[in-house]
């Protein structure tokens, strides 16, 4: 997949739709951009480095140009956390794609064998429990140094629930990995 391009079809997503509220539409892009797959963008404050939206589709339910497109829109306005991005924050923002595989159940026999089911850095995680549902992107566990049970619990509490919920035999965990391309600065690859 192609990261570079994705990245740069996300960073004009943003600031077509920051600056006059139109859908940017690439002329062309790489063929592979019309299977579905799934993708996150993350907003981040330069240089701090401080989270300013995040969102996607954990799951490949659109071709990945519309999830790419949708995703950059929805992470600079809609994301619940933080308000929108202003046309004036436009050159204080990077932007960052994670290009996900196909979310896959963990299997175990007992809960306790998630921990080392999981590896730190590579795979990102997916809580679910009755209706509800928790994503963490492989990079978070990295980011914040945490360790497989503690990534568990967070994955947990991001679905609101206890951070020890991992351990009922009735919870799903499933893992992805993500290949992840940033910019350096804003607007730059």
């Amino acid at each position: 997949m192609d990261g570079n391009n994705a990245l740069e079809i996300a960073r004009k997503t943003i600031d077509l739709w920051v600056k006059k509220n139109k859908r940017y539409e690439p002329e062309t892009y790489p063929q592979e951009f019309n299977e579905n797959r799934g993708v996150f963008v993350t907003i981040e404050t330069h240089p701090k480095g401080q989270l300013r939206g995040c969102i996607g589709f954990a799951e490949p339910i659109y071709p990945f140009i519309k999830a790419l497109q949708e995703a950059s829109i929805s992470a600079s306005t809609q994301d619940p956390r933080f308000p929108p991005i202003g046309k004036d924050e436009l050159d204080k923002i990077t932007v960052e794609v994670s290009i996900l595989t196909k979310p896959e159940l963990i299997k175990i026999r007992v809960p306790e064998d998630y921990v080392k089911a999981v590896k730190i850095g590579e795979d990102g995680l997916i809580v679910r429990y009755g209706y509800r549902s928790g994503l963490l992107l492989p990079q978070v566990a990295t980011d914040y140094k945490w360790d497989s049970r503690e990534f568990l619990e967070q994955a947990c509490m991001k679905a609101g629930l206890e951070p020890d919920t991992w351990l009922n035999k009735d919870v799903e965990v499933l893992k992805f990995q993500s290949h992840i391309f940033s910019e350096k600065e804003p607007g730059r690859i």
